[in-house]
Protein backbone atom coordinates (compact mmCIF):
# COMPACT_ATOMS: atom_id res chain seq x y z
CA UNK A 1 0.00 0.00 0.00
CA UNK A 2 1.38 3.08 -0.74
CA UNK A 3 0.31 7.03 0.31
CA UNK A 4 0.14 10.28 -1.82
CA UNK A 5 1.02 12.38 0.69
CA UNK A 6 2.21 16.23 0.49
CA UNK A 7 5.44 16.60 1.95
CA UNK A 8 3.97 20.08 3.49
CA UNK A 9 1.74 19.97 6.64
CA UNK A 10 -1.76 20.53 5.33
CA UNK A 11 -2.75 23.21 7.45
CA UNK A 12 0.95 24.36 8.80
CA UNK A 13 1.36 27.93 7.23
CA UNK A 14 4.61 28.66 5.83
CA UNK A 15 7.47 29.98 7.98
CA UNK A 16 9.03 32.40 5.88
CA UNK A 17 5.81 34.10 4.30
CA UNK A 18 4.79 35.17 8.00
CA UNK A 19 7.77 37.17 9.29
CA UNK A 20 6.11 39.40 11.57
CA UNK A 21 7.59 42.53 12.08
CA UNK A 22 7.51 42.66 16.03
CA UNK A 23 10.34 44.61 16.22
CA UNK A 24 9.04 47.82 15.19
CA UNK A 25 7.30 50.19 17.29
CA UNK A 26 3.15 50.51 17.48
CA UNK A 27 3.37 53.80 15.89
CA UNK A 28 5.76 52.98 12.86
CA UNK A 29 3.65 50.06 12.37
CA UNK A 30 0.48 51.73 12.53
CA UNK A 31 2.06 54.22 9.97
CA UNK A 32 2.74 51.16 7.94
CA UNK A 33 -0.82 49.92 7.49
CA UNK A 34 -1.80 53.53 6.81
CA UNK A 35 0.66 53.79 3.55
CA UNK A 36 -0.48 50.62 2.38
CA UNK A 37 -3.76 51.51 2.39
CA UNK A 38 -3.14 54.55 0.90
CA UNK A 39 -2.06 52.87 -2.19
CA UNK A 40 -5.65 51.46 -1.76
CA UNK A 41 -7.08 54.75 -1.43
CA UNK A 42 -5.13 55.21 -5.00
CA UNK A 43 -6.57 52.54 -7.04
CA UNK A 44 -10.12 52.73 -5.47
CA UNK A 45 -10.01 56.15 -6.99
CA UNK A 46 -8.68 55.15 -10.25
CA UNK A 47 -11.27 51.82 -10.41
CA UNK A 48 -14.15 53.60 -9.34
CA UNK A 49 -14.49 57.47 -10.31
CA UNK A 50 -14.67 56.43 -14.06
CA UNK A 51 -17.69 55.38 -13.48
CA UNK A 52 -18.76 58.52 -11.68
CA UNK A 53 -17.11 60.36 -14.89
CA UNK A 54 -18.57 57.86 -17.24
CA UNK A 55 -20.60 60.30 -18.86
CA UNK A 56 -17.79 62.70 -18.81
CA UNK A 57 -15.42 60.52 -20.62
CA UNK A 58 -17.89 59.47 -22.72
CA UNK A 59 -18.90 63.27 -24.12
CA UNK A 60 -15.26 64.17 -24.01
CA UNK A 61 -13.78 60.95 -25.82
CA UNK A 62 -17.07 60.37 -28.54
CA UNK A 63 -18.78 63.43 -28.71
CA UNK A 64 -20.05 62.25 -32.40
CA UNK A 65 -21.47 59.30 -30.98
CA UNK A 66 -23.12 60.71 -27.91
CA UNK A 67 -24.54 63.45 -30.19
CA UNK A 68 -26.44 60.68 -32.49
CA UNK A 69 -26.89 58.05 -29.49
CA UNK A 70 -26.69 58.66 -25.76
CA UNK A 71 -27.14 55.06 -25.11
CA UNK A 72 -24.75 53.75 -27.58
CA UNK A 73 -21.93 56.28 -26.76
CA UNK A 74 -22.27 55.47 -22.51
CA UNK A 75 -22.19 51.84 -23.13
CA UNK A 76 -19.11 52.05 -25.34
CA UNK A 77 -17.78 54.20 -22.91
CA UNK A 78 -17.56 51.27 -20.64
CA UNK A 79 -15.59 49.55 -22.45
CA UNK A 80 -12.73 52.09 -19.91
CA UNK A 81 -13.53 49.93 -16.82
CA UNK A 82 -13.68 46.95 -18.65
CA UNK A 83 -10.05 47.65 -20.40
CA UNK A 84 -9.29 48.33 -16.39
CA UNK A 85 -10.35 44.94 -15.63
CA UNK A 86 -8.39 42.99 -17.96
CA UNK A 87 -5.56 44.36 -17.05
CA UNK A 88 -5.84 43.73 -13.25
CA UNK A 89 -6.71 40.57 -14.56
CA UNK A 90 -3.65 39.66 -16.97
CA UNK A 91 -1.22 41.33 -14.69
CA UNK A 92 -2.31 39.81 -11.01
CA UNK A 93 -1.17 36.26 -11.73
CA UNK A 94 1.88 36.90 -13.93
CA UNK A 95 3.20 40.15 -11.92
CA UNK A 96 2.80 37.40 -8.81
CA UNK A 97 5.01 34.89 -10.65
CA UNK A 98 7.58 37.49 -11.84
CA UNK A 99 8.05 38.62 -7.92
CA UNK A 100 8.46 35.54 -6.41
CA UNK A 101 12.46 36.49 -5.84
CA UNK A 102 11.71 40.01 -5.08
CA UNK A 103 11.48 41.44 -1.45
CA UNK A 104 7.89 42.21 -0.78
CA UNK A 105 8.82 45.76 0.55
CA UNK A 106 10.90 46.29 -2.66
CA UNK A 107 7.99 44.76 -4.84
CA UNK A 108 4.64 46.72 -3.43
CA UNK A 109 6.95 50.06 -4.14
CA UNK A 110 7.98 48.91 -7.10
CA UNK A 111 3.59 48.48 -8.07
CA UNK A 112 2.92 51.97 -6.72
CA UNK A 113 5.26 53.52 -8.95
CA UNK A 114 3.78 51.55 -11.94
CA UNK A 115 0.46 52.59 -10.96
CA UNK A 116 1.49 56.30 -10.93
CA UNK A 117 2.91 55.74 -14.31
CA UNK A 118 0.08 54.31 -15.94
CA UNK A 119 -2.39 56.54 -14.27
CA UNK A 120 -0.61 59.49 -15.73
CA UNK A 121 -1.19 57.54 -18.91
CA UNK A 122 -4.91 57.96 -18.64
CA UNK A 123 -5.05 61.61 -18.32
CA UNK A 124 -2.76 62.37 -21.28
CA UNK A 125 -3.78 59.88 -23.98
CA UNK A 126 -5.86 62.26 -26.62
CA UNK A 127 -7.96 59.62 -28.53
CA UNK A 128 -10.74 57.08 -27.24
CA UNK A 129 -9.20 54.03 -28.19
CA UNK A 130 -5.27 55.03 -26.76
CA UNK A 131 -7.45 56.13 -23.52
CA UNK A 132 -8.54 52.80 -23.27
CA UNK A 133 -5.04 51.02 -24.16
CA UNK A 134 -3.78 53.34 -20.63
CA UNK A 135 -6.61 52.07 -18.47
CA UNK A 136 -5.54 48.73 -19.53
CA UNK A 137 -2.15 49.72 -18.29
CA UNK A 138 -2.87 50.75 -15.47
CA UNK A 139 -4.67 47.89 -13.90
CA UNK A 140 -1.81 46.07 -14.57
CA UNK A 141 0.10 46.53 -11.00
CA UNK A 142 -3.50 46.85 -9.15
CA UNK A 143 -4.42 43.17 -8.29
CA UNK A 144 -0.48 42.29 -7.23
CA UNK A 145 -0.12 45.20 -5.29
CA UNK A 146 -2.94 44.14 -2.98
CA UNK A 147 -2.03 40.63 -2.74
CA UNK A 148 1.24 42.16 -1.63
CA UNK A 149 -0.69 44.75 0.38
CA UNK A 150 -2.81 42.07 2.06
CA UNK A 151 0.17 39.26 3.09
CA UNK A 152 2.09 42.51 4.20
CA UNK A 153 -0.28 43.72 6.68
CA UNK A 154 -1.59 40.14 7.98
CA UNK A 155 2.19 40.01 9.02
CA UNK A 156 2.06 43.67 10.46
CA UNK A 157 -1.27 42.40 12.28
CA UNK A 158 0.12 39.33 13.55
CA UNK A 159 -0.81 35.39 13.79
CA UNK A 160 -4.28 34.73 13.57
CA UNK A 161 -5.41 38.06 12.31
CA UNK A 162 -5.19 37.07 8.87
CA UNK A 163 -9.20 38.24 7.77
CA UNK A 164 -8.57 41.75 9.74
CA UNK A 165 -5.03 41.95 7.52
CA UNK A 166 -6.57 41.66 4.27
CA UNK A 167 -9.50 43.87 5.75
CA UNK A 168 -6.66 46.52 6.35
CA UNK A 169 -5.43 46.50 3.02
CA UNK A 170 -8.55 46.55 1.38
CA UNK A 171 -9.20 49.74 3.87
CA UNK A 172 -7.82 52.07 1.23
CA UNK A 173 -10.45 50.64 -0.99
CA UNK A 174 -13.22 51.48 0.72
CA UNK A 175 -12.15 54.47 2.05
CA UNK A 176 -11.66 55.53 -1.38
CA UNK A 177 -15.05 54.87 -2.45
CA UNK A 178 -16.22 56.46 0.93
CA UNK A 179 -14.50 60.23 0.03
CA UNK A 180 -12.03 60.55 -2.39
CA UNK A 181 -14.09 58.83 -5.45
CA UNK A 182 -16.70 61.68 -4.71
CA UNK A 183 -14.75 63.97 -4.33
CA UNK A 184 -13.08 63.07 -7.42
CA UNK A 185 -16.96 62.59 -9.34
CA UNK A 186 -17.44 66.47 -7.85
CA UNK A 187 -13.44 67.54 -9.07
CA UNK A 188 -14.06 65.86 -12.75
CA UNK A 189 -17.80 67.56 -13.21
CA UNK A 190 -16.46 70.96 -12.44
CA UNK A 191 -12.44 70.70 -13.67
CA UNK A 192 -12.64 67.87 -16.44
CA UNK A 193 -11.61 64.00 -15.84
CA UNK A 194 -8.33 64.66 -17.26
CA UNK A 195 -7.60 66.57 -13.72
CA UNK A 196 -9.19 63.43 -11.58
CA UNK A 197 -6.24 61.36 -13.17
CA UNK A 198 -3.51 63.75 -12.88
CA UNK A 199 -4.37 64.05 -8.69
CA UNK A 200 -4.97 60.05 -8.34
CA UNK A 201 -1.42 59.98 -9.47
CA UNK A 202 -0.17 62.28 -6.85
CA UNK A 203 -1.71 59.86 -4.51
CA UNK A 204 0.27 57.12 -6.17
CA UNK A 205 3.80 58.95 -5.35
CA UNK A 206 2.70 59.78 -2.07
CA UNK A 207 2.64 56.28 -1.50
CA UNK A 208 5.87 55.52 -2.72
CA UNK A 209 7.27 58.04 -0.53
CA UNK A 210 5.14 56.96 2.94
CA UNK A 211 5.92 52.68 1.75
CA UNK A 212 9.69 53.86 1.43
CA UNK A 213 9.10 55.55 4.89
CA UNK A 214 7.46 53.46 7.02
CA UNK A 215 7.61 49.89 5.53
CA UNK A 216 10.28 47.64 7.54
CA UNK A 217 12.35 45.31 5.20
CA UNK A 218 11.84 41.77 4.48
CA UNK A 219 14.33 39.66 2.53
CA UNK A 220 13.07 37.52 -0.32
CA UNK A 221 11.98 34.00 0.22
CA UNK A 222 15.25 32.11 -0.70
CA UNK A 223 14.54 29.30 -2.95
CA UNK A 224 11.28 29.99 -4.87
CA UNK A 225 10.55 29.68 -7.61
CA UNK A 226 8.17 30.82 -9.96
CA UNK A 227 6.76 26.83 -10.54
CA UNK A 228 6.52 26.69 -7.08
CA UNK A 229 3.59 29.63 -6.58
CA UNK A 230 1.94 28.06 -10.47
CA UNK A 231 1.73 24.57 -8.43
CA UNK A 232 -1.46 26.34 -6.86
CA UNK A 233 -2.80 26.27 -10.51
CA UNK A 234 -3.61 23.03 -10.44
CA UNK A 235 -5.97 23.35 -7.52
CA UNK A 236 -9.46 23.09 -8.61
CA UNK A 237 -10.84 24.84 -5.59
CA UNK A 238 -8.76 27.49 -6.30
CA UNK A 239 -10.60 28.07 -9.96
CA UNK A 240 -13.92 27.40 -8.06
CA UNK A 241 -13.48 30.45 -5.78
CA UNK A 242 -12.56 32.76 -8.24
CA UNK A 243 -15.60 31.62 -10.33
CA UNK A 244 -17.55 32.66 -7.16
CA UNK A 245 -16.39 35.87 -6.83
CA UNK A 246 -16.52 36.48 -10.80
CA UNK A 247 -19.84 35.66 -11.35
CA UNK A 248 -21.37 37.03 -8.15
CA UNK A 249 -19.53 40.21 -7.65
CA UNK A 250 -20.51 40.72 -11.42
CA UNK A 251 -23.79 41.78 -10.28
CA UNK A 252 -22.70 44.73 -8.19
CA UNK A 253 -20.43 46.26 -11.36
CA UNK A 254 -23.42 45.61 -13.38
CA UNK A 255 -25.42 48.54 -11.93
CA UNK A 256 -21.95 50.24 -9.93
CA UNK A 257 -20.82 50.60 -13.60
CA UNK A 258 -23.29 52.72 -14.26
CA UNK A 259 -24.32 54.39 -11.40
CA UNK A 260 -23.93 58.21 -12.94
CA UNK A 261 -26.81 57.19 -15.47
CA UNK A 262 -29.07 55.44 -12.99
CA UNK A 263 -28.76 58.28 -10.54
CA UNK A 264 -30.42 60.75 -13.32
CA UNK A 265 -32.30 58.38 -15.24
CA UNK A 266 -33.77 55.64 -12.85
CA UNK A 267 -33.89 57.93 -9.74
CA UNK A 268 -34.92 61.06 -11.64
CA UNK A 269 -32.11 63.27 -10.25
CA UNK A 270 -29.34 65.61 -11.14
CA UNK A 271 -26.12 65.19 -11.67
CA UNK A 272 -24.97 67.13 -8.77
CA UNK A 273 -26.04 64.20 -6.54
CA UNK A 274 -24.14 61.62 -8.42
CA UNK A 275 -21.05 62.26 -5.94
CA UNK A 276 -23.23 61.58 -2.71
CA UNK A 277 -24.93 58.54 -4.05
CA UNK A 278 -21.22 57.36 -4.49
CA UNK A 279 -20.35 58.51 -0.55
CA UNK A 280 -23.21 56.79 0.39
CA UNK A 281 -21.82 53.40 -1.36
CA UNK A 282 -18.62 54.40 -0.05
CA UNK A 283 -19.59 54.06 3.80
CA UNK A 284 -21.41 50.72 2.73
CA UNK A 285 -18.30 49.30 1.28
CA UNK A 286 -16.54 50.70 4.50
CA UNK A 287 -18.60 49.11 7.00
CA UNK A 288 -19.18 46.38 4.91
CA UNK A 289 -15.03 45.47 4.44
CA UNK A 290 -14.55 46.25 8.74
CA UNK A 291 -17.50 43.90 9.25
CA UNK A 292 -16.22 41.05 7.08
CA UNK A 293 -12.77 41.18 8.65
CA UNK A 294 -14.15 40.41 11.91
CA UNK A 295 -16.57 37.82 10.29
CA UNK A 296 -13.97 35.90 8.43
CA UNK A 297 -11.65 35.38 11.14
CA UNK A 298 -14.37 34.14 13.57
CA UNK A 299 -16.28 32.32 10.61
CA UNK A 300 -15.05 31.96 6.80
CA UNK A 301 -17.86 29.46 6.04
CA UNK A 302 -20.65 31.50 8.11
CA UNK A 303 -19.52 34.95 6.18
CA UNK A 304 -20.17 32.97 3.17
CA UNK A 305 -23.54 31.94 3.94
CA UNK A 306 -25.23 34.73 5.13
CA UNK A 307 -23.59 37.27 3.19
CA UNK A 308 -24.80 36.28 -0.04
CA UNK A 309 -28.28 35.95 0.61
CA UNK A 310 -28.02 39.91 1.55
CA UNK A 311 -26.37 40.30 -0.99
CA UNK A 312 -28.60 39.43 -3.28
CA UNK A 313 -31.37 40.58 -1.24
CA UNK A 314 -30.35 44.63 -1.44
CA UNK A 315 -30.35 43.78 -5.13
CA UNK A 316 -33.61 43.30 -4.99
CA UNK A 317 -33.98 45.92 -2.67
CA UNK A 318 -32.52 48.44 -5.25
CA UNK A 319 -34.49 47.55 -8.43
CA UNK A 320 -37.77 48.08 -6.04
CA UNK A 321 -36.65 51.50 -4.75
CA UNK A 322 -34.49 53.45 -7.08
CA UNK A 323 -37.31 54.35 -9.44
CA UNK A 324 -38.17 57.95 -8.77
CA UNK A 325 -36.68 58.01 -5.09
CA UNK A 326 -33.16 59.19 -4.45
CA UNK A 327 -33.78 57.78 -0.82
CA UNK A 328 -34.43 54.64 -2.14
CA UNK A 329 -31.23 54.94 -4.63
CA UNK A 330 -28.90 55.95 -1.50
CA UNK A 331 -30.27 52.93 0.97
CA UNK A 332 -30.22 50.80 -1.87
CA UNK A 333 -26.32 51.81 -3.26
CA UNK A 334 -25.26 51.23 0.54
CA UNK A 335 -26.71 48.57 1.32
CA UNK A 336 -25.47 46.39 -2.42
CA UNK A 337 -22.07 47.51 -1.26
CA UNK A 338 -22.15 46.73 2.14
CA UNK A 339 -22.89 43.35 1.82
CA UNK A 340 -20.71 42.60 -1.46
CA UNK A 341 -17.70 44.25 0.84
CA UNK A 342 -18.43 42.21 3.49
CA UNK A 343 -17.28 39.28 0.94
CA UNK A 344 -14.38 40.15 0.21
CA UNK A 345 -12.03 39.54 2.69
CA UNK A 346 -13.65 35.95 2.96
CA UNK A 347 -12.73 35.43 -0.50
CA UNK A 348 -9.95 36.64 -0.34
CA UNK A 349 -8.92 34.26 2.93
CA UNK A 350 -10.18 31.44 1.53
CA UNK A 351 -8.03 31.65 -2.12
CA UNK A 352 -5.24 32.53 0.24
CA UNK A 353 -5.91 29.49 2.45
CA UNK A 354 -6.18 26.95 -0.71
CA UNK A 355 -3.03 28.05 -2.38
CA UNK A 356 -1.04 27.23 0.58
CA UNK A 357 2.73 28.32 0.36
CA UNK A 358 1.94 30.14 -3.33
CA UNK A 359 -0.10 32.56 -1.21
CA UNK A 360 1.23 35.88 -3.16
CA UNK A 361 -0.67 34.34 -6.26
CA UNK A 362 -3.71 33.24 -4.51
CA UNK A 363 -3.59 36.75 -2.95
CA UNK A 364 -3.59 38.48 -6.34
CA UNK A 365 -5.83 36.13 -7.94
CA UNK A 366 -8.58 37.33 -5.67
CA UNK A 367 -8.67 40.40 -7.22
CA UNK A 368 -7.94 39.09 -10.45
CA UNK A 369 -11.64 37.66 -10.04
CA UNK A 370 -12.94 40.74 -8.77
CA UNK A 371 -11.88 42.40 -12.30
CA UNK A 372 -12.90 39.61 -14.40
CA UNK A 373 -16.57 40.73 -11.99
CA UNK A 374 -16.41 44.38 -13.13
CA UNK A 375 -15.07 43.47 -16.80
CA UNK A 376 -18.43 40.75 -16.87
CA UNK A 377 -20.71 43.15 -14.75
CA UNK A 378 -19.92 46.18 -17.41
CA UNK A 379 -20.30 44.17 -20.41
CA UNK A 380 -23.27 42.90 -19.44
CA UNK A 381 -24.79 45.90 -18.36
CA UNK A 382 -24.33 47.89 -21.54
CA UNK A 383 -25.13 45.20 -23.45
CA UNK A 384 -28.84 45.40 -22.01
CA UNK A 385 -28.97 49.21 -21.98
CA UNK A 386 -27.66 49.34 -25.47
CA UNK A 387 -30.23 46.87 -26.47
CA UNK A 388 -32.50 49.20 -25.17
CA UNK A 389 -33.66 47.58 -22.05
CA UNK A 390 -33.38 50.84 -20.08
CA UNK A 391 -31.10 51.83 -17.43
CA UNK A 392 -32.93 49.46 -14.97
CA UNK A 393 -32.00 46.56 -16.66
CA UNK A 394 -28.50 46.12 -15.30
CA UNK A 395 -30.66 45.61 -12.04
CA UNK A 396 -31.81 43.01 -12.86
CA UNK A 397 -29.03 41.29 -14.77
CA UNK A 398 -27.02 42.10 -11.24
CA UNK A 399 -29.75 39.62 -9.16
CA UNK A 400 -28.82 37.00 -11.70
CA UNK A 401 -25.19 36.93 -11.14
CA UNK A 402 -25.51 37.07 -7.24
CA UNK A 403 -27.76 34.52 -7.03
CA UNK A 404 -25.65 32.51 -9.47
CA UNK A 405 -22.36 33.18 -7.23
CA UNK A 406 -24.50 31.95 -4.09
CA UNK A 407 -25.62 28.82 -5.55
CA UNK A 408 -21.92 28.11 -6.37
CA UNK A 409 -20.92 29.00 -2.51
CA UNK A 410 -23.61 26.31 -1.94
CA UNK A 411 -22.50 23.27 -3.84
CA UNK A 412 -19.00 23.96 -3.07
CA UNK A 413 -19.45 24.04 0.87
CA UNK A 414 -21.51 21.27 0.22
CA UNK A 415 -19.49 18.98 -2.13
CA UNK A 416 -16.38 19.93 0.08
CA UNK A 417 -17.95 18.67 3.48
CA UNK A 418 -19.33 15.27 1.90
CA UNK A 419 -14.94 14.70 0.17
CA UNK A 420 -14.28 15.43 3.82
CA UNK A 421 -16.34 12.65 5.04
CA UNK A 422 -15.57 10.51 2.44
CA UNK A 423 -11.68 11.18 3.13
CA UNK A 424 -12.28 10.53 6.82
CA UNK A 425 -13.99 7.33 6.08
CA UNK A 426 -11.58 6.10 4.04
CA UNK A 427 -8.45 7.07 6.66
CA UNK A 428 -10.18 5.09 9.47
CA UNK A 429 -11.11 2.18 7.23
CA UNK A 430 -7.50 1.96 6.62
CA UNK A 431 -6.17 3.69 10.71
CA UNK A 432 -3.75 0.42 10.52
CA UNK A 433 -0.86 2.26 8.23
CA UNK A 434 -0.70 5.39 10.34
CA UNK A 435 0.79 6.16 14.00
CA UNK A 436 -1.07 8.83 16.21
CA UNK A 437 -4.60 10.39 15.85
CA UNK A 438 -6.45 10.65 12.64
CA UNK A 439 -6.97 14.33 11.26
CA UNK A 440 -9.50 15.72 12.17
CA UNK A 441 -11.12 16.57 8.57
CA UNK A 442 -14.86 15.91 9.10
CA UNK A 443 -15.83 18.56 11.77
CA UNK A 444 -18.29 20.55 10.03
CA UNK A 445 -17.28 23.18 12.15
CA UNK A 446 -13.67 23.46 11.14
CA UNK A 447 -12.88 26.18 8.43
CA UNK A 448 -9.80 25.02 7.49
CA UNK A 449 -11.39 21.39 7.10
CA UNK A 450 -13.58 22.89 4.47
CA UNK A 451 -11.01 24.84 2.77
CA UNK A 452 -7.63 22.43 2.74
CA UNK A 453 -9.22 19.27 2.40
CA UNK A 454 -7.33 18.70 -1.57
CA UNK A 455 -3.92 18.74 0.75
CA UNK A 456 -5.10 15.76 3.22
CA UNK A 457 -3.37 12.96 2.16
CA UNK A 458 -5.58 10.05 1.02
CA UNK A 459 -5.12 6.22 0.99
CA UNK A 460 -4.76 4.73 -2.63
CA UNK A 461 -4.11 1.03 -3.71
CA UNK A 462 -5.12 -2.19 -2.01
Amino acid sequence: MTLSTDPRPALAPDPTSARAPHHISARRRTLALLAIALGGVGIGASEFATMGLLPGMAQGLLPAQMSSDPEAGIARAGLLITAYALGVVVGAPVLALLSVRWSRTSMIVALAVALAAGTVLSAAMPSFELTVLARFVAGIPHGAYFGVASLLAASLMGPGSQGKGVAVALSGLTVANLIGVPLMTALGQVAGWRIVYLVIAAIFVLTVLALRWTLPPQPPIAGRRAVDEVVALRRLQLWIIMGIAAVGFAGGFAVFSYVADITTQVSGAPAAVVPWVLAAAGLGMTLGNILGGITTDRSLRGTLLIGFPIYVAALVGLFFAAPGSLTGLLIGFFAVNAASSALGPALQTWLIRVAHRSEVLGASLNHAAFNVANALGAALGGAVIAGGLGYRAPMVVAILLASTGFVLVVATLLALRLRSRHTLAVLREHESTYTGSLPAVGDASDEAALTRTDAIPVPVGG
